[in-house]
């Protein structure tokens, strides 16, 4: 019986759009015409943009050296951002990407007479990459930033949003050529399509619900109280 209730509800939802004017593209969505599924995705949408991961201290990273495999090795970077290697000697790894700390090692291996040392360098786990997810969300704390982190994902790794969290006041504060900006976004439009996921770095602080950081923005907000777009500015 429940059945045949659920079949004649949608049978009568159906019915009652037949009349309705068919969507329109806007300037935020585009409709695809004739298509009542998703396409998809090819090889490439499932592989996101590379950013570069930076060596940081207390990170654990893999050295290995192919024509020398007694050098390769695990190692942890210490708190001033140093390794040390038999041979190649003391090396700053602190801001360095895998392949110019491999190259780095290299070149240090050559002064030591070794012949065409082949260095490549994994970083196994990081604690200096990382995000601050505050607010209300279900459990504030650091969290590990990938190539792939997103604001949504973020708020996820938080456990996502607390009962009463508030989706329209999401703060990142982000430091930017010693310069410190602050981004207000509201992630009910986000997860509406209004604009873009926005990508996640190391060393952000985002904020969820009423906070100092919402409170610079109360003069843009009162002009606008619907966020149909990012708001930044510059956090003197």
């Amino acid at each position: 019986m429940r059945k045949i209730f659920f079949t004649l509800l949608i049978a009568a939802a159906l019915s009652g759009c037949g009349g309705r004017e068919p969507l329109e593209s806007t300037q935020t969505l585009t409709v695809v015409k004739d298509s009542g599924t998703l396409p998809a995705p090819d090889r490439n949408d499932l592989t996101a943009p590379d950013r570069p991961s930076l060596i940081g201290p207390l990170d654990t990273i893999q050295v290995d050296v192919l024509s020398v495999p007694d050098l390769s090795r695990e190692m942890q970077v210490d708190a001033s951002g140093r390794i040390s290697m038999p041979l190649a000697g003391a090396i700053d790894a602190r801001g360095k990407t895998s392949e110019e700390l491999a190259r780095q090692i290299e070149t240090a291996l050559r002064a030591r007479y070794i012949r065409d040392p082949q260095v490549t360098v994994n970083i196994k786990s990081s604690v200096s990459q990382v995000v601050t997810v505050d607010g209300q969300v279900v459990e504030p704390g650091l969290y590990p930033v990938t190539n792939q982190m997103t604001l949504l994902r973020a708020i996820a790794s938080a456990k996502g949003l607390s009962e009463y969290a508030r989706q329209d006041d999401v703060v990142i504060l982000r430091t930017v050529n010693g310069r410190k900006l602050a981004g207000l976004y509201n992630v009910g439009a986000i997860r509406r399509g209004a604009y873009d996921d926005p990508p996640i770095y190391a060393n952000d602080l985002i904020v969820v619900g009423d906070s100092p950081q919402r409170r610079l923005f109360r003069d843009f907000v009162s002009l606008s109280p619907i966020l149909a777009a990012p708001l930044i500015a510059l956090v003197q």
